[in-house]
Parts: C-alpha cells; sequence; structure tokens
C-alpha cells in the first residue's frame, strides 16, 4: 500500500510539474485565434479535421520530446543547457514579434497570407498550425527538459512517464477543443477582446521565454561556480605540503 502511495504521489508530482509548463508555452486560446484566421478560407467540416489533426500532431510531437529528445541531444552532443538557452531565445523572441506586430490582425504570428481553399488541409495542419503555431521550439525544448529530469529508479521513472503523458494528453485535448471551437470562440470575444487577449497572451510568452533563459543560464553559472570551486581546490591540495605528489611522515 505504502508503495502504491508513492507511486501515485510520483505520478501526480510529474503531471503537476509537465501540465503548466506544456500548457503556458502551447497557449490554446491565443493558438485558437491564430487557428480562426489562419483556417478561415477552409469550409467548417474541414475546420473540425483540421482541429484533430493538429491535436494529434501535438501529441506525438510532445511524446518524441518528452521521451526520445535527450536521447538525440545526447546523440549530436547537444547540452540540455544549450537546449534550454536556444529554446527561451526562440519563445522570447517570438513573444516579442507577436506583441510588437503591427499587423491589422495581431492574432496572427506570421505576415505570411492564408492558405487558399483549394491547398490541401492535411499539410495545412502540421505546417504551420502545429509546428510551430502551437508546439513550436519552445514548447519542444520544455518538453525534452521534463524527460531529461525524470528520476532514474525504475519504479519512479515509469510513474513520472505516466504522469508527464498524462499531462501531453491533457493538453493535446485542449488544443482540440479549443481549436474545434476557434470560429464561437472569436464571434463571442469580437475585435477588440481578441486584440487584448493576443497581446497578453504575447507578453506572457516573452516572459516565458526570459524566465526559460534566466534559469537555464542560472544553472550554468552554479555549475560553472562548483566546478571552478573544486578545481581550485585541487589546487591547492596539491600545492600543500601534505599535498598529493608530496612526501610526508617520518620513516
Amino acid at each position: 500500500m505504502a508503495e502504491f502511495g508513492a507511486f501515485a504521489e510520483t505520478a501526480n508530482v510529474a503531471f503537476l510539474l509537465a501540465f503548466p509548463s506544456l500548457f503556458s508555452i502551447i497557449n490554446p486560446i491565443g493558438g485558437a485565434l491564430i487557428f480562426s484566421v489562419y483556417t478561415r478560407a477552409f469550409p467548417h467540416s474541414e475546420r473540425l479535421k483540421i482541429a484533430g489533426l493538429v491535436g494529434l500532431y501535438s501529441l506525438a510531437i510532445m511524446f518524441c520530446a518528452l521521451w526520445g529528445g535527450a536521447y538525440v541531444l545526447n546523440f549530436f552532443g547537444v547540452s540540455l543547457d544549450a537546449l534550454r538557452i536556444a529554446g527561451g531565445l526562440v519563445v522570447a523572441l517570438n513573444g516579442w514579434n507577436l506583441l510588437s506586430s503591427g499587423d491589422q490582425h495581431p492574432d496572427r504570428r506570421t505576415g505570411d497570407p492564408a492558405p487558399a481553399a483549394g491547398d490541401d488541409w492535411k499539410q495545412v495542419a502540421f505546417f504551420p498550425l502545429t509546428l510551430p503555431f502551437t508546439t513550436g521550439p519552445g514548447t519542444i525544448a520544455v518538453a525534452i527538459t521534463l524527460g531529461a529530469e525524470r528520476p532514474r529508479e525504475s519504479a519512479h521513472a515509469l510513474a513520472f512517464f505516466i504522469g508527464a503523458t498524462l499531462a501531453a494528453i491533457a493538453n493535446a485535448a485542449i488544443v482540440w477543443i479549443a481549436y474545434r471551437f476557434a470560429d464561437r470562440l472569436t464571434a463571442v470575444m469580437g475585435a477588440t477582446a481578441r486584440q487584448v487577449v493576443t497581446r497578453l497572451s504575447a507578453f506572457l510568452l516573452m516572459c516565458i521565454g526570459v524566465q526559460i533563459l534566466v534559469t537555464a543560464v542560472g544553472d550554468l553559472v552554479v555549475k560553472w561556480r562548483g566546478t571552478l570551486v573544486l578545481f581550485r581546490g585541487h589546487s591547492i591540495a596539491a600545492r600543500s605540503p601534505g599535498g598529493p605528489g608530496r612526501y610526508s611522515g617520518s620513516a
């Protein structure tokens, strides 16, 4: 019973850690505004299909980043700190670009024209609606960071896997629901409210990117200081009369 309680607690902690982290980066409400504008050339039936595909693709990307991203980084020799710094920069720049955009439709993250009705809606569902609009570099960086920080013990690792997986599924479901009802959401909000929500979402996105960057740089500085202190300690010990490399004691 105690083991099951520890297992459930680890899964719960993993869910509470992963869900808000992914949700704040994905921002389904802001994404729904983008979805509504970008898919306005498609009929309603195809927009519903696109919403389902975006949710499915987003879940696949989060799964791959959570459970395979760290191994890919190790293969290419990229450190987790470098990923967090790069991801934080990308998220902050995306938020700044959206916040400072002077477009007449500020709820769009791109100045490119929306696709025509004859375009392939399946292709649009993956690019650009899933990647990079919904689960872009920031989401991938956060997911890889979460996966890399999983416990090493097998029992706790399994519980962490279940909790983080449920968090990814919950976020993908919210994306699907928000995008499915994006038209109703934009109609209820109105143009002014859409601009306000978009600007606030952009500012929040920029703050999240800066926080990721600051945390990554801070952790890196702490590691460098620890390494420097350890190196100095070994150097002083080596130069001391009783340190390594010197013989002391009586014959």
